[in-house]
């Protein structure tokens, strides 16, 4: 074991701290990460990972990533592969150690024998609807199948006959034979294997009966000696059954099943079910659609597996279910791109501004810093000319007291640039403003006056002449309840407004270069980054990762 000393302090580490002060597991810490490889991980993954990966790490142990994969008609090399390139870019890895649970199949097979003549386990002909109706409820004991006392000769019999394929799909399930009165009902003679006649991503038609979970996952663990198996909170009552197979079998290793808190986001559905619904109802464009709350997803918008892993750090580890704010993975996100991301200009919602006292023909290059938060960042030189693009938000014809931008007689900043003042307006037979019209002070280049007279506005632009033409995406919440899941069906509440189009923004020409997935802050309005599926150089197209105003920061503050 490493001698480094965990800094964190919580429920589980002090459990392995326990374990490892009385000489448990030999002194080693082996956690593992197990997915199921039927969809794309979602940010509640992320939880899990940093946690299995990260515990690992601090205690100088090892983490396994293992697929369990036992349900072949929902699994796909596709998830496989999406999966580890989600945990690699989270900032973990595996080492040689990747697993599935396929590699055991044979293994549990004959454990499940073993529990056959043992008297612990026992082929069951009920139909599925039967064993539900048998199974009792919360407050009723559950009834014994009729079934349950064949023989062990036949029990053996049936079961190698279901896995030589002789039989239809629901025709028989094998079962643990516990407890039908058990207040747990999992404990209720739960299903060990089912018929399934289905492919195999990985072991193709060899087999027709596949493990059910639970039955899988903790002689999965046991097969790889770990100690440790942390897992959410809804695997809390299924931990007495965990535990019932390993003594059943008395296999060598013990792990020990813990659990904690899984993470849930408001405006968010984090069920696999319903994220797959999303897409193959086509009401996102996949599974990395910047408005699911999917890895990729996340990825593709322009967040940083930093600000995720410092959001999961923030979170900590807790006993009981909680709702988390987007807000706050949105603050971990600005905090990290506001170190990171080089500051542009950019104009959405463009208007023509013309400085009517510059010179037509004269173009010039102004300075302007690339990250004033990075002392390494340097600068860059932007064109300036007569003729820019301003948002047109930051005029009005007839502005309220309080409005510092442009209004005709009012003086503002141009960032990086001089002082302009307004001096008129062009409209069209609409009555929409199509040009503003400006003098600048020329002894104010870089945006200062010699004479420090105030000017309250800054505003940001690019030049006509220069501007980058791209497609802007603007995302907001998929979701416009807090709770998708509250009241009518999820579908019924999907944000209209979740993505806007804005064809043809104005760029500063540097963004260019910009490369795929790479990050930006566009002045006043947030972070973006390039698109990386549809960016090119001959079609640029630009994400919004997050705004800039910060309200869930400021409420904490308040509180």
């Amino acid at each position: 074991m490493s001698e480094e000393i965990p800094t964190k302090s919580d429920f589980i580490r002090s459990r392995i701290d326990r374990d490892l002060a009385a000489g448990k597991n030999d002194g080693r810490v082996a956690t593992r990460f197990p997915p199921e490889p039927n969809g794309y991980l979602h940010i509640g993954h992320s939880k899990a990972i940093c946690t299995n990966f990260g515990i690992a790490k601090e205690y100088g142990g090892t983490c396994n990533l293992r697929f369990d994969d036992t349900n072949p008609e929902k699994e796909d090399q596709e998830f496989v592969d999406s999966i580890k390139e989600d945990i690699r870019w989270l900032g973990f890895d595996w080492d040689d150690r990747e697993f599935f649970a396929s590699d055991y199949f044979p293994k549990l097979y004959d454990y499940a024998v073993q529990l056959i003549k043992d008297g612990k386990a026992y082929v069951d002909s009920l139909t599925a609807d039967q064993i539900r109706e048998h199974r009792g409820t919360l407050t009723e004991p559950g009834k014994e199948s009729p079934y349950r006392n064949r023989s062990v000769e036949e029990n053996l019999d049936l079961f190698e006959r279901m896995k030589n394929g002789e039989f239809p799909e629901g025709a028989h399930v094998l079962r643990a034979k516990i407890d039908m009165a058990s207040p747990n009902m999992n404990m209720r003679d739960p299903a060990i294997y089912r018929i399934k006649r289905a492919h195999h991503h990985r072991t193709g038609d060899t087999w027709c009966i596949y493990p059910m979970y639970d039955y899988a996952h903790c002689l999965s663990d046991e097969a790889e000696a770990i100690t440790h198996s942390l897992c959410s909170l809804e695997f809390e009552d299924h931990r007495p059954l965990y535990d019932w197979f390993l003594e059943q079998l008395s296999t060598p290793n013990r792990p020990q099943q813990i659990e904690f808190a899984r993470l849930n986001l408001n405006y968010t559905v984090m069920s696999k079910r319903k994220l797959r619904t999303l897409v193959e109802g086509k009401h996102v464009s996949g599974w990395d659609d910047p408005r699911m709350p999917t890895l990729s997803g996340f990825r593709r918008k322009g967040y940083t597996p930093e600000a995720i892993r410092d959001f999961c750090d923030r979170i900590g580890l807790a006993k009981a279910n909680s709702v988390v704010e987007f807000g706050m993975l949105e603050f971990c996100l600005r905090e990290h791109l506001n170190k990171i991301a080089q500051r542009v200009m950019a104009v959405i919602d463009p208007v023509k501004l013309v400085i009517t006292n510059y010179p037509e023909n004269q173009e010039e290059e102004l300075e302007a810093d690339n990250n004033p938060e990075d002392p390494v960042a340097g600068k860059r030189l932007i064109p300036f000319s007569r003729e820019l693009y301003i948002e047109r938000e930051d005029f009005l014809e007839d502005a309220p007291k309080k409005y510092f931008r442009l209004t005709p007689g009012r003086e503002v900043r141009l960032k990086h640039a001089y002082y302009v003042t307004c001096t008129g307006f062009v409209k069209d037979d609409s009555g929409k403003v199509t040009e503003v019209h400006c003098t600048y002070d020329p002894t104010t280049k870089g945006g200062w006056s010699d004479d420090a007279r105030k000017v309250k506005g800054t505003i940001h632009w690019v030049s006509a002449a220069h501007a980058l033409e791209a497609e802007v995406r603007l995302y907001d919440h998929l979701f416009s309840r807090e709770d998708p899941e509250a009241g009518e069906s999820f579908l019924h509440v999907i944000n209209p407004n979740s993505l806007v189009i804005v064809p043809n923004a104005k760029l500063e020409p540097s963004l260019k270069c910009a490369q795929r997935g790479e990050r930006f802050q566009f002045l006043r309005l947030g972070y973006f980054c390039a698109d990386s599926k549809d960016h090119s150089p001959e079609k640029p197209v630009f994400n919004r990762s997050v705004g800039l105003k910060d309200s869930w920061a400021k409420e904490k503050a308040k509180s």
